[in-house]
């Protein structure tokens, strides 16, 4: 079990003891929250739900990273300089910590934790690997397309996604080399087999998906206070469509659309490259 208060310590150390998120402005850019849109919320609602969105952006990411990622490490092909060093996981504790203490309700996240990693990585070594590199490349895209430029965001959130950035850039750059490593050997067949099995580690996530956006909408409706006041059948429509087709962009598609993941997949295998372009559109 990962000492939580050391973590938070040294989280604290590159962030500011005395530093907390600021709940005045938005954790996610828009281009990742989508909650512009829904105009029938107020300005303060679609802020509330914008927070929840960034909570729930980093609880996923925290997920993969502590129960998926280490499958990488532990792989006898694996050929990274050096491992993974506590950044971001000390960052993604701290948040969850300042989250639940100044967001005043509870937000809930897919899981069991265990139970999702135990699922992607029934799948074969190379499906999984996969799949990280997608999260990685993934990072990229977020932060280069749409979360550098943004003065709105939350600086502390913004830093936290910044240093998480960067980490990724360097393990995009030698899980690429392991993926290579690992597809050596195997035939095309095999690398074509390997390519469905991670099509369908996206389609589980994109299930998962589902499911985080009805627990956001639950949030959401507690932070709210929308009891009193319920959204009606088509408001609560919308915010499922939009919501939904969000996160599909967020953790799904922007990965699967990546150039350099897509650069990758199609030297492993060409025909596997394609399957992967026709399926990316519908969660873009």
């Amino acid at each position: 079990m990962p000492d939580l208060t050391a973590s938070i310590t040294r989280a604290e150390h590159r962030i500011g003891a005395d530093r907390h998120l600021d709940f005045a402005r938005p954790f996610l850019p828009e281009s990742l929250a989508r909650v512009q849109p829904l105009a029938f919320l107020t300005a303060r609602e679609r802020l509330t739900l914008n927070h929840i969105r960034g909570h729930g952006y980093l609880c996923l990411f925290a997920l993969f990273e502590e129960h998926v990622v280490p499958f990488v490490l532990d792989h006898p092909d694996q050929a990274r300089e050096g491992t993974r060093g506590p950044t971001s996981r000390d960052d993604f504790t701290w948040f969850r910590t300042e989250f639940e203490m100044g967001f005043g309700s509870t937000c809930d996240v897919i899981g069991p934790p265990a139970d999702i990693a135990r699922m992607v990585l029934s799948y074969d070594p190379l499906s999984v690997a996969l799949a990280v590199l997608h999260f990685e490349w993934m990072t990229q895209r977020h932060y280069i397309d749409s979360i550098r430029d943004d003065e709105a965001m939350d600086p502390r959130f913004k830093g936290l996604l910044r240093r998480h950035w960067m980490e990724e850039a360097e393990h995009a750059r030698t899980d690429t080399l392991l993926l290579q490593a690992m597809a050596a050997g195997n035939s095309q067949t095999q690398r074509l087999a390997a390519v469905r099995g991670y099509l369908e580690i996206m389609a589980y996530l994109d299930a998962a998906l589902t499911t985080q956006v009805a627990y956001d909408l639950d949030a959401f409706g507690r932070a709210a206070g929308r009891h009193l006041e319920p959204l009606s059948a088509g408001e609560r429509e919308a915010v499922i469509y939009i919501q939904l087709q969000a996160v599909r962009w967020t953790f799904l598609g922007s990965g699967m659309t990546h150039p350099r993941f897509l650069q990758t997949l199609g030297a492993l295998t060409p025909i596997g490259r394609v399957s992967v372009e026709r399926m990316a559109p519908a969660f873009c």
